[in-house]
C-alpha cells in the first residue's frame, strides 16, 4: 500500500493530475536538480535540452550525459543525451528519458493475490538547433511519449520549443521555452488527457571576476491560476560556485515545491536542493540531493563527458 501512495504521489508531484504524462517534468540531470530546475538560460551543459531545445546553440563538440534518479521504494528513473553539430545542417541532440515504478501485487476485490504487474513511462526525443541572428538561436524538440500500466498504455507526440540570447561581455543569458506542446495518440480506457504544457522563462548571470553564477526561472506560466500572484509564485532560484577546475558547489530552491510538499507547520527543507560536480581527467560526475519534506529525499546522480 506505501509503495501504491508514493507511485501516485510521484506521478502527482507536479500538480497536474489530469496528465498521463508528468514525468516529464522531473528533473533528471542532477546538475540541474541542484540548481531547483532553473537551467531555462544554461548555455554549457548538455541536459539543457530538456529545458530549453535551443540551449544545445552553445555546445562544444559530442557531450554525452547519463543520469541516475533514486526514488524512493525502488521507483528509479534514468535520462541519456548526446549532441552533435553536423556541418552546413546544424546541432541535433538526441535523448531519452525512463522512469521505472517497479512491480505491485494484482489482487481481485476480495484481496486475493493473482500475481505482479509492472508501470513504466519513457520518451524518445530528437532536438535541432541553429542560430537565428548574432547571439540569438533557436530550436526545437520532436518526442514520441509512452506511458504503460500492466497491459494498459497511452502515447503521445509533442513538440518543445526554445529561444536563447546571450549577452558574451556582460555574461548574462536569456532563455524562453515552451515544452510539451502536443497531443495524445492513444488513451488509457478511452479517457483524452492534456500533456503537462510548461512555458517557461529564464535568466542567468555570471558575475565577472568571480567564481559565481547564478539562475533564475518562472515556470509553468501556461497553466491557470486564481490570481496573477500565484503565477509569480512559480519561481526557481539556483547558484553555483566553481572551487577550481576540479569541483563545483551547487544550491537551488524551489519556490513552488516548498508549498505543495510543506505538511502544516512541518515544511523542513522541502523545496530545498544541494549537489556537487567533480570533473576527473575529463569525466564530469554530479550528485544532487532534493527534499520532498516527510514524503522523503531524491539522489541523483550523473556523468557526463565530451568527444
Amino acid at each position: 500500500m506505501r509503495k501504491t501512495l508514493l507511485l501516485l504521489i510521484f506521478i502527482n508531484i507536479s500538480l497536474f493530475p489530469q496528465s498521463s504524462f508528468n514525468f516529464l517534468r522531473l528533473d533528471n540531470s542532477p546538475r540541474a536538480a541542484a540548481l531547483a530546475g532553473s537551467f531555462v538560460a544554461a548555455n554549457d551543459d548538455v541536459n539543457a535540452v530538456f529545458y530549453n531545445p535551443s540551449a544545445i546553440n552553445l555546445l562544444k563538440a559530442t557531450p554525452v550525459s547519463f543520469s541516475f534518479l533514486k526514488h524512493l521504494e525502488g521507483i528509479n528513473s534514468a535520462s541519456l543525451i548526446v549532441s552533435r553539430n553536423f556541418k552546413n545542417y546544424g546541432r541535433f541532440a538526441f535523448g531519452i528519458q525512463y522512469v521505472n515504478y517497479g512491480s505491485f501485487t494484482r489482487a481481485d476485490e476480495y484481496g486475493n493475490k493473482l500475481g505482479e504487474f509492472g508501470a513504466n513511462d519513457f520518451a524518445l526525443s530528437v532536438g535541432y538547433g541553429n542560430e537565428l541572428d548574432k547571439n540569438f538561436y533557436y530550436g526545437a524538440n520532436l518526442k514520441f511519449i509512452y506511458s504503460g500500466i500492466d497491459n494498459y498504455s497511452s502515447t503521445a507526440l509533442s513538440l518543445d520549443l526554445g529561444l536563447f540570447y546571450e549577452m558574451p561581455q556582460s555574461l548574462w543569458s536569456f532563455g524562453f521555452s515552451v515544452l510539451n506542446l502536443g497531443t495524445q495518440l492513444s488513451t488509457y480506457a478511452g479517457t483524452k488527457e492534456s500533456l503537462p504544457l510548461d512555458v517557461r522563462l529564464g535568466v542567468a548571470k555570471k558575475l565577472q571576476h568571480t567564481p559565481l553564477k547564478f539562475y533564475f526561472s518562472l515556470n509553468r506560466l501556461a497553466d491557470d491560476y486564481d490570481s496573477f500572484s500565484d503565477r509569480l509564485k512559480q519561481w526557481t532560484f539556483g547558484a553555483e560556485i566553481k572551487i577550481s577546475d576540479i569541483i563545483q558547489l551547487r544550491f537551488g530552491y524551489d519556490n513552488n515545491k516548498r508549498e505543495e510538499m510543506s505538511l502544516g507547520a512541518k515544511k523542513g527543507f522541502a523545496g530545498f536542493n544541494v549537489g556537487f560536480g567533480v570533473n576527473v581527467k575529463g569525466y564530469q560526475i554530479d550528485y544532487a540531493f532534493s527534499s520532498f519534506a516527510t514524503v522523503g529525499n531524491l539522489h541523483r546522480f550523473g556523468l557526463s563527458y565530451v568527444f
